[in-house]
């Protein structure tokens, strides 16, 4: 069978409804941030997993919302970040540990993580563990394993699509 042709780029789509997606407060990256970096020195790429995994899989910060978060908090003077090991690791100021105890109440990961409903959260975490499946695969599947696996995702995909087309209750 010859190779698949390139998928054409994805015309953007609708925005999700707001229950679908999780709702990440304005500041809620800063808040993270913050609240992290009270615990420790961190690099950009360790806060973005630590949220990943506090917030069950349901709120992952892009590197875009990240970084220009951490430059701003350098900027005003509440964290320094240094060299280190080929990374960038951050470490709250005096005026920056002042400013991360005056945050009291919930975690900003867990408000993002209550923002979306428990079905969607296990859909989503669903999702991962698959994705988490299909790296592994890749790198280790024979043949026939990889066929097997194209199949069922195609099978997969019209089963999803049936749903869909299905009429509601």
């Amino acid at each position: 069978m010859p190779p698949m042709p390139p998928m054409p780029p994805m015309p953007p789509g609708p925005p999700a409804p707001p229950h679908l997606s999780p709702r990440v407060p304005r500041g809620g990256v800063r808040a993270a941030l913050l609240a992290l970096l009270a615990e420790g020195a961190a690099n950009g790429y360790q806060m973005i997993e630590e949220i990943t995994r506090r917030s069950g899989g349901v709120w992952r910060p892009s590197p875009g919302s990240v970084y220009p978060a951490l430059q701003q908090l350098e900027e005003e003077g509440l964290v320094r970040g240094e060299e280190s090991g080929g990374s960038r690791v951050y470490q709250l100021t005096e005026a920056g540990r002042e400013e991360a105890r005056g945050r009291d109440g919930e975690t900003p990961w867990a408000a993002v993580a209550r923002s979306l409903p428990e079905d969607r959260q296990e859909l989503r975490l669903l999702w991962g563990r698959l994705g988490e499946a299909f790296v592994h695969l890749t790198s280790v599947a024979n043949d026939r394993q990889v066929a097997e696996t194209k199949k069922l995702l195609r099978d997969t995909r019209r089963s999803m699509f049936r749903i869909l087309a299905e009429d509601g209750e």
